[in-house]
């Protein structure tokens, strides 16, 4: 195992880092689904037009001051309150799928990472709505739980040959605002099944071995950081549109692994 892997910091074992990962997702939760459908939540527009509820600010700041009493020396970047991701670092995205959760869609979760030298070593993701949580730490496997509290490790499909694999993305559109839509119609072409689970969920479902490949045209460092390492750690590959693998240049690919080259192939024209 790594040094990285082993001891993230001095006094740090990664092992405290995963278990404080999990307390950060139970704080989350709680104000998460309190909110969620709540008659008046408030729904507001960012800069970018992108929707911000009470509660995706609610749980930021919670696991801010979470992190600040128990971490204090570490960076933080949330995509509410900003922050820094330099050195030993916590992404948070307190409500990853904020359009369906205002829409009262289930289909939306807490991503929590911890990365130190840009790499991902911790990462959870927590849907409280859909009764799952999904977690991994660099070299210990990834691990899940399902609405019946059930855990069991994760691995990636075999499928071995584009023809049998199952695809998704989160937005068609995205491919045409980025003129890449071509490109990603010729992938699903050659796929046997496409589907547009979206955001976090379509990449545990790659973990999960229950599709096969994933992809992001456009995404933001908080919202693949913890997906990269539950996907490797499930045994499957996570990179960005250009093959190199990184959380943080504003596209993600995941899939069984077999299949990655083909596909980033495909989609790199």
């Amino acid at each position: 195992m790594s040094d990285i892997a082993s001891e993230t910091r001095p006094g740090y074992a990664l092992a405290d880092d995963l278990e404080l990962a999990l307390e950060l997702a139970e704080v989350a939760d709680q104000i998460t689904i309190s909110r969620f459908r709540a008659s008046d939540l408030r729904v507001d527009r960012k800069p970018d037009r992108t929707p911000v509820t009470d509660a995706d600010i609610a749980a930021e700041d919670a696991l801010r001051d979470t992190l600040a009493a128990r971490r204090p020396r570490d960076g933080v970047l949330g995509e509410e309150r900003g922050g820094s991701a330099s050195g030993r670092a916590w992404l948070l995205d307190p409500v990853d799928g904020t359009k369906n959760f205002s829409r009262g869609v289930p289909v939306w979760a807490t991503l929590i990472a911890l990365t130190v030298a840009a790499t991902p070593v911790v990462g959870v993701v927590s849907a409280p709505a859909l009764g799952r949580r999904w977690w991994a730490s660099a070299g210990g496997g990834a691990y899940g739980t399902d609405p019946g509290g059930t855990r069991r490790r994760l691995s990636v499909s075999g499928v071995a040959r584009l023809e049998d694999a199952y695809l998704s993305t989160t937005e068609l559109s995205t491919w045409s605002e980025l003129g890449t839509l071509p490109r990603y119609l010729e992938l699903t072409a050659r796929c046997w099944v496409t589907r547009a689970w979206g955001d976090f969920w379509q990449h545990m479902l790659v973990a999960e071995g229950a599709i096969d490949i994933a992809v992001d045209g456009e995404a933001n460092a908080w919202d693949l950081a913890a997906i990269q390492v539950i996907v490797n750690e499930a045994g499957g590959r996570f990179t960005d549109l250009a093959g190199v693998p990184r959380y943080d240049s504003g596209s993600g690919l995941s899939s069984n692994g077999a299949l990655h080259d083909t596909a980033l192939a495909l989609l790199r024209g």
